[in-house]
């Protein structure tokens, strides 16, 4: 039980890979903050870890608002007490609209970028005063190997994650407050699959290991990151991508 006592603040839980750290943190001991704008969803997320024997609580969040972050924080430390880790998973995705970076319309970029790389931040500023009352805590913000590749403006904001990441590990390290990234490979959860289609599986011919990721897949260095096992780790993009990317 590497995360018993911890309370974990997971964004965008309420499905797919969200979800798998939800249910994976849960499984190590964490009391799971289950935030995310489909509070239903959220809610039955946590119903279904409580129901596994795990301590999950639902709350509404909008990543994009300072407002709703800071009333999580208060609506998760008078429950809970505290909060010691945050994962910054929440992202417009599946019904992202394709677009150039020339040509998209200007009030979805900025809509999209709100949420996609500014909400990592919003949620950080929120959370690290309660993480410090703590001693301390880690966070792990969700990247992608779309960082690396040609990926349009969804690309973009994964790689503003990653140096948001590198940035807020430097400011928040004299905290005692680790920020990490993890950059998932092409994982099938419903959300790729409706925005590769059938593309996926040609994608998987050039990875190391010839398969799609499944969000369970991420749940490892979730755990890693979150954990005293990586103590002396910040400031790092782990990629779990089947060998779809290596970077010397």
């Amino acid at each position: 039980m590497r995360l018993q006592d911890k309370v974990i603040v997971v964004t965008g839980a309420a499905r797919g890979i969200g979800e798998a750290y939800a249910k994976g943190l849960a499984t190590e001991g964490a009391s799971v903050v289950v935030a995310d704008l489909n509070a239903g969803a959220a809610e039955q997320v946590a119903k279904r870890i409580e129901a596994g024997g795990g301590t999950a609580m639902a709350v509404p969040c909008d990543v994009s608002s300072a407002e709703s972050a800071a009333a999580l924080v208060e609506t998760v430390t008078a429950a809970y007490g505290g909060i010691d880790g945050l994962v910054n998973n929440a992202a417009i995705y599946g019904d992202m609209e394709f677009d150039l970076l020339i040509t998209v319309d200007w009030d979805y970029y900025r809509k999209f970028m709100s949420v996609n790389m500014d909400g990592a931040l919003v949620m950080t500023r929120a959370v690290y005063p309660a993480m410090q009352e703590r001693g301390g805590g880690s966070i792990v913000n969700q990247s992608s190997t779309a960082a690396y590749v040609y990926s349009g403006f969804y690309g973009l904001a994964k790689v503003g994650v990653n140096g948001l990441t590198q940035q807020l590990a430097h400011e928040l390290g004299g905290r005692n407050i680790r920020v990490n990234a993890i950059a998932p490979g092409p994982t099938d959860t419903q959300a790729t699959r409706t925005q590769a289609g059938g593309a996926a599986k040609e994608m998987v011919k050039n990875f190391a290991l010839k398969r799609m990721g499944q969000p369970e897949d991420m749940v490892g260095a979730c755990l890693f990151l979150l954990s005293d096992e990586s103590a002396w780790v910040t400031g790092q993009i782990i990629a779990v991508d089947g060998g779809q990317t290596f970077r010397a």
